[in-house]
């Protein structure tokens, strides 16, 4: 039989069956690329055990390999960006944008998302499974010389901590590398290979090594003292609760904290156990105000970041040059805040500064580099061709920022696709490794409490975490970035609102601005609530309709119950696991 193929579209196969089984998203094409083939395929139609009742996802469904460059599919955005102008052509991700109605969006499973065999898929939640249950037997943190009631109890607690961490994995893991999928500069393969890596090295080289049993400042740690199996039993259920909450929300494509998941599980057990004033009220009040804070914060430097790059990019009388040369100062300035104020190299100010200027520099140069030479033959032909009259430049007399700026097209739009493509990778790649530093310590602080308690350590003082622990906090994160992060990847990306390279990319400088500065004021921030409140913020800059509502509702209300359900399951589970303590002890 003819083989089916369309290289711009999709790969080609022998079989028509396994070919609109493979890509049941082809009965909602109509592009000219398969005009001849329509017949075909039509007929296929009527076999209804082959065409599946759901569509895929569109930001699931595998581009073509030879399409994976950063500015890959640049057609799928002309439209998106070009303002009122329409294209035939504007396929993203293998569907048309007119097409992929959020009702008729849903979550398909591992092997679909990832466009591998059921057993494939089978194989690696198996191995992931396989390994957790027996790893703990080979760390030094289950214990030497201890009795066997002691090694099973801290069996699991190294179970419960691995269950925390694998739902960290599965949701906040989107903070990094939704709007990079979202937008095409990455696929959702290299997405999760590339997390994965950077999330286990900041989890194992970044991760904090000395943490207190009462997490974030939330109880306080006089009302336990000489309560230790009820501290541990707090503990456990604290990752129990926080773990259950994040499955739900993972399970759903809810992006929400996983601090205030930590929070909410600790005000649970401090109330139940406690009373009220076993609980920091105001650090409480800190936590909720960042529901306002965050997202309102990131939506508004969002919105003025993609205005100023519609504004002074796209309607310069070059853009793609001017994308070009706006790269490495953006470039400089990120490296240099994030040098200065996340990892400062020295303690004195002004060598501190001085290392952060020049890193900053360094980054910059690299980046001017990359540019130049992956696109190098662009820019020269649109430099030698910006005399003859302009196929993407816009007037810019009187134009204000808050104007509506009309996009680029052809040789331009390529060329700051291509740059703000390269860039959102290498901000998704940063963030990536920070948060495998900075969340991990929402699994292993509760757990290397649980664990010291057990053992005969402190039960109020500081707690050294060692690193096997670190590096199983890192392995958790990614069996859950591997199992189920596609799920909340696919809300961040594409459920709130069309995102580009210069959306992602405006989306996650915003929100890493943000939460750095704000960290450095000591102001009440979530990460999550920060990029959700961006990634809005840059659809509010297209226009008040270019943000679903329905998902920013089902997403706010996801937030508004996380600390009040997180409470009510520490508590249930806290009774659960002193009865059995009772019994085993």
């Amino acid at each position: 039989m003819t083989p089916f193929s369309c290289l711009p579209c999709a790969r080609s196969t022998s079989s028509p069956d396994a070919f609109l089984l493979r890509y049941p998203h082809l009965r909602l094409l109509k592009c000219r690329h398969y005009e001849p083939q329509l017949p075909k395929i039509e007929n296929l139609m009527l076999r209804p055990f082959q065409v599946p009742t759901r569509p895929y996802l569109p930001i699931l469904s595998l581009r073509n390999p030879r399409r994976t460059h950063p500015c890959a599919n640049i057609s799928s955005f002309a439209e998106a960006e070009g303002g009122k102008e329409q294209n035939d052509e504007a396929i993203h991700l293998g569907t048309r944008q007119e097409d992929a109605k959020p009702n008729e969006e849903y979550l398909p499973g591992m092997a679909q998302a990832f466009n591998i065999s059921s057993r494939t898929a089978s194989a690696i939640a198996i191995f992931i499974a396989f390994a957790a249950l027996t790893l703990p037997f080979f760390m030094k943190s289950l214990g030497q010389g201890v009795g066997v009631k002691t090694k099973f109890l801290s069996y699991a607690t190294l179970l419960f901590g691995f269950y925390m961490a694998w739902n960290i994995g599965a949701n906040d893991v989107a903070n990094a590398m939704g709007t990079s999928v979202g937008s095409g500069a990455l696929t959702l393969r290299q997405a999760v290979v590339t997390a994965a890596i950077l999330e286990f090295s900041g989890a194992l080289l970044m991760g904090t090594h000395v943490t207190g049993t009462m997490q974030n400042g939330i109880l306080v740690a006089n009302m336990f003292q000489g309560k230790d199996t009820l501290l541990f039993a707090g503990l456990l259920s604290s990752l129990a609760s926080a773990g259950t909450w994040l499955q739900v929300a993972s399970y759903y494509g809810w992006p929400v904290s996983t601090t205030h998941c930590i929070v909410g599980s600790m005000v649970g057990f401090g109330l139940a156990y406690g009373g009220a004033g076993a609980v920091f009220w105001t650090s409480l009040a800190r936590v909720a105000s960042s529901w306002v804070i965050s997202p309102v914060m990131g939506a508004l430097v969002s919105f003025l970041v993609y205005k100023c790059i519609r504004r002074f990019v796209y309607s310069a009388r070059n853009p793609g040059q001017a994308a070009a040369a706006a790269a490495p100062i953006a470039v400089f300035l990120g490296v240099t805040g994030i040098s200065f104020a996340a990892f400062p190299l020295n303690k004195s100010f002004p060598i501190a500064l001085a290392q952060a200027l020049g890193c900053g520099a360094v980054g910059a140069v690299l980046v001017y580099n990359l540019i130049r030479k992956q696109l190098g033959h662009l820019l020269e032909k649109s430099a030698s061709s910006h005399s003859e009259p302009q196929e993407s430049t816009t007037q810019t007399k009187n134009l204000g920022l808050l104007s509506d700026v009309a996009g680029p097209k052809g040789t331009q739009l390529e060329i700051v696709y291509g740059v703000f493509g390269y860039m959102q990778v290498l901000s998704a790649c940063f963030m990536s490794f920070a948060h495998g530093g900075n969340d991990v310590s929402n699994a292993i602080g509760p757990l290397a409490g649980a664990l010291s308690i057990l053992q005969g350590g402190a039960s109020s003082a500081e707690i050294v975490i060692p690193n096997d622990v670190l590096a199983w906090g890192g392995f958790g994160i990614v069996a859950g970035l591997l199992i189920w992060g596609y799920r909340v990847i696919a809300t961040i990306g594409k459920k709130i609102t069309e995102l580009t390279p210069t959306r992602g990319f405006a989306a996650e400088f915003a929100a890493a601005s943000v939460v750095l500065f704000a960290s450095k004021l000591a102001l009440p921030i979530s990460a999550t609530h920060t990029l959700v409140g961006a990634v809005m913020g840059v659809g509010f800059a297209r226009g008040l309709n270019s943000v679903r509502a329905e998902t920013v509702r089902e997403i706010v209300t996801s937030w508004a119950v996380t600390i009040p359900v997180g409470a009510s399951l520490a508590v249930l589970y806290t009774w659960i696991l002193t009865k059995l303590l009772s019994f085993i002890l």
